[in-house]
């Protein structure tokens, strides 16, 4: 099935079936009820990679390549701890890390997480850092 971004987007409000809490609840579900009576956990309001991938659709659908591919990328990132999503932000900032540090983490997305996309990118910014020299020594 391919997504319509005139006819199906926003999928909250045009294709809620689609929509699934990480926990597979659905948008309807999430109700200031079910809060109040427990039935809503915290892993209950976090975006699901599946969601991810569907607006991943939705930007290529439009145009938008760029934006498809973060949120493909987003979508491997739900399978880390926020701690190592958050170690990778802050390797990748500029003098943070060599290109050895940037190249294990490259390394650990595709074997230990199956985040290929990841991978891939954290490899272009290891190969721009060194040409701009902004790696750390």
């Amino acid at each position: 099935m391919r997504l319509d971004p005139r006819r199906d987007y926003p999928l909250a409000s045009h294709r809620p079936e689609l929509l699934r809490t990480p926990t597979g609840k659905r948008l309807d579900e999430i109700t200031m009820e079910a809060v109040l009576a427990g039935e809503v956990v915290a892993e209950d309001l976090r975006i699901a990679p599946g969601t991810l991938r569907l607006q991943a659709e939705i930007a290529e659908s439009s145009g938008r390549p760029q934006l498809g591919q973060n949120f493909r990328r987003a979508a491997e990132l739900t399978a880390l701890p926020d701690e190592k999503v958050l170690e990778i932000y802050n390797a990748l900032r500029p003098r943070a890390s060599t290109k050895q540090r940037l190249t294990e983490i490259a390394e650990e997305l595709e074997r230990d997480h199956a985040a290929l996309l990841c991978a891939r990118l954290i490899r272009e910014a290891a190969d721009v850092y060194e040409r701009r020299g902004i790696l750390a020594c």
